[in-house]
């Protein structure tokens, strides 16, 4: 089946980006150079859906150089970038995606590169793994297993194995100490701002922010925006997180009252209508709401595009809705994720981890096929210690190791 993007002339553009990342993630650049040399994924066929930019693009060479056949698509249809895309099909991989892909658009892509039987499925919000599960299930004998990088994903996938629904294993990457630690909080915390500050050119300083969930992005975006000078509340369910976030130094509420403070809103929970209708109409006139959380259902947005009196695109990625109040409340990216709808998403750096893992979970599901006995598996530890002292090598760090006295100190009783 061949490729499905929306212009291969852009190519030359996507190559440039790709570049760069290559340049700046030293550790896919290994991974690249041993699979290469290796290749774990020969005869294999993998089906991606991550948010189709530069840094997933290197992630797919990577995984081609270790002999596997790439089926590529998006995970949103804001995030991808078509330059990306057509550079993908220059170097000879299949892609189906585009920028601003219809509902119905998104679905043919996610099933084309499930059609051709995949091996592995690398997955970022479980679209993939849902399809396969309910519209594809006479492929699922071939596939070996999988691979999720999304809270948001991981929670899909938890309720599936609850319900005695999924067919086979999946790998947590979310959990790995290596993704959640970094990605999550250093990652989401910049990308966000980053997506935000470059649409509304507008200054945080001074400001009021509202950030729903203190999970790791939570508490990443939330430290950021006090970085930035705004003063932060915090809206949870999670009584622990929620003390969290106090000892932090932010306020904490319902959303309910924050609603009547906040200027910028962002929602990083995975759940939906986080903000829902009677949060609209109690948001102060010019109200900024976005949405960092993988699903664009945090605002409820069919609510508020169905109670709004007027609407009016103020900028590009942000949509004005007029209420019967007269405030008006703007959205930024469609309520999808503003770091990638509205931006690059996150730092290179910061995704050359999680790619890693990403890499390495794929090859341990390929080195374990048939053997595996469990629906979800965590990232072995050694991968996690692996990826954090190859990481600190590159960045010219060096940590101190046990002696073997010690080792007998905190290993024995003495008893």
């Amino acid at each position: 089946m061949p490729s499905e993007i929306r212009d291969i002339n852009l190519a030359e553009s996507g190559l440039r980006k790709i570049e760069w990342v290559r340049r700046n993630c030293s550790l896919l650049s290994m991974l690249h150079d041993e699979f290469e040399k290796t290749k774990p994924f020969a005869g294999k066929k993998i089906a991606l859906s991550v948010h189709l930019e530069a840094k997933t693009a290197y992630l797919c060479l990577t995984l081609a150089a270790g002999g596997a056949e790439m089926y590529v698509t998006g995970s949103n249809p804001l995030s991808t970038q078509d330059d990306v895309a057509a550079a993908l099909v220059k170097e000879g991989l299949e892609v189906h995606a585009w920028y601003d892909a219809t509902p119905e658009e998104y679905e043919r892509h996610i099933r084309a590169v499930l059609e051709v039987g995949p091996n592995i499925i690398i997955d970022d919000g479980g679209d993939l793994v849902h399809m396969m599960h309910t519209e594809l299930k006479h492929l699922i004998p071939g596939v070996i297993g999988g691979c999720e990088e999304t809270t948001t994903g991981i929670i899909r996938l938890e309720a599936m194995a609850r319900e005695g629904k999924l067919e086979f294993p999946m790998v947590r990457v979310n959990n790995a100490m290596m993704k959640h630690f970094f990605d999550n909080r250093y990652g989401t915390g910049q990308s966000v701002w980053d997506g935000i500050n470059r649409t509304t050119n507008l200054v945080v300083a001074g400001k009021i922010v509202v950030v729903a969930g203190y999970g790791w992005c939570g508490k990443g975006v939330a430290m950021r925006a006090k970085g930035l000078g705004a003063r932060v509340i915090v809206t949870e369910i999670n009584p622990v997180r929620a003390i969290e976030a106090v000892m932090d130094g932010f306020d904490v509420m319902p959303m309910n009252e924050a609603a009547k403070l906040g200027d910028f809103f962002v929602t990083v929970t995975g759940c939906d209508k986080v903000i829902d209708e009677e949060d609209f109409v109690n948001l102060k006139d010019g109200a900024i709401l976005c949405n960092a959380g993988h699903f664009d259902c945090e605002i409820d947005m069919a609510r508020l595009r169905e109670i709004a009196v007027d609407k009016a695109e103020m900028r590009n990625n942000i949509m004005g809705y007029k209420l019967s109040n007269g405030n008006w409340i703007y959205v930024l990216g469609e309520g999808r994720l503003v770091n990638l709808a509205c931006g690059d998403g996150h730092p290179a750096e910061i995704m050359d981890m999680s790619f890693a893992i990403q890499a390495l979970s794929a090859k341990y599901l390929v080195e374990h096929a048939g053997t595996m006995t469990e629906k979800l598996i965590d990232v072995p530890e050694e991968v996690d210690i692996e990826v954090a002292k190859k990481k600190l090598a590159f960045l010219g760090k060096s940590i101190d190791t046990l002696t073997h006295e010690q080792e007998k100190y905190l290993n024995e009783s003495g008893l």
